[in-house]
């Protein structure tokens, strides 16, 4: 099995673009079957088993949530 090259890439969409994002993986999430979403130009497969987390972050005037999705490939 190859190894995957490092990244870490953030990516900007536009407000109809991640809700078609997350209604996709909430029908995901649904019907408990993976998740494919394409970032940056590469396809990423998200297993059944991945957790899944919210997470705030409050620095001086700004302010963050991030939605996690995070799994092992092992």
């Amino acid at each position: 099995m190859s190894t995957k090259e490092e990244r870490d890439i953030e990516k900007e969409y536009s407000t109809s673009e991640f809700v078609a994002k997350l209604r996709r993986l909430a029908d995901s999430l649904e019907s408990g079957e993976k998740f494919e979403i394409q970032i940056a130009g590469e396809r990423i497969y998200v297993p059944v088993r991945a957790v899944y987390n919210v997470e705030h972050e409050r620095e001086g005037d700004e302010e963050e949530i991030e939605f996690q999705i995070k799994w092992s490939n092992k």
